[in-house]
């Protein structure tokens, strides 16, 4: 499914989309189909949630190389080799330096237990008794907003515009005026 999204779709569609789909593996969705006693739920949201967990990586670098990689292979994961440092590798980089920085960045992100747009709308999925698959679906279609996650691209694309018309080294005066033009135009 993956490497037939077209070029153009967001990469945050591409990972909602890709998460929905693996609800077909949902263990909780046949227990409870089963009939399973619900006090025993957690267990199997528990079960989905980890195999979950084990396939975001796989995922979001399968996305990564198809739209800046030119689709190459994310290659085989390595069980010498930690969380953090097989992600860097499927992404491509190799540089210890870089796979720090993941490191720390994961870790500081990972940090979500209700209090933004994507936990929350998770949360409230999963008290429909959604399984975790759809659950986090609609989280990640909260984290693409431009006022959470999204936010992250739109700063990037403000350094860069930045970047383009002032240059390298900026004043403190032409950096202020560039900002304050970026607040009045309302955006």
């Amino acid at each position: 499914m993956l490497n037939n999204f077209p070029s153009n779709l967001h990469p945050m569609s591409q990972f909602s989309a890709a998460i929905t789909a693996c609800n077909t593996e949902s263990l909780f969705a046949k227990a409870y189909n089963d009939g399973v006693n619900k006090a025993i739920y957690w267990e199997h949201t528990f079960d989905d949630s980890l195999r979950l967990i084990a396939k975001l990586p796989t995922i979001a670098a399968t996305i990564y190389r198809n739209l800046y990689r030119d689709g190459s292979s994310i290659g085989a994961i390595d069980t010498n080799k930690d969380w953090s440092a097989n992600f860097t590798s499927m992404l491509g980089y190799n540089d210890p330096k870089f796979t720090e920085l993941i490191r720390l960045y994961l870790a500081i992100h990972s940090d979500h237990e209700g209090g933004n747009v994507s936990a929350h709308a998770t949360h409230l999925v999963g008290s429909a008794l959604s399984d975790p698959y759809l659950s986090f679906a609609a989280g990640m279609n909260g984290l693409a907003g431009p006022l959470h996650g999204l936010a992250n691209q739109e700063v990037l694309i403000w350094l860069t515009k930045l970047q383009k018309e002032l240059g390298g080294e900026v004043s403190d005066d032409k950096l202020k005026e560039f900002v304050w033009k970026t607040l009045k135009s309302g955006q």
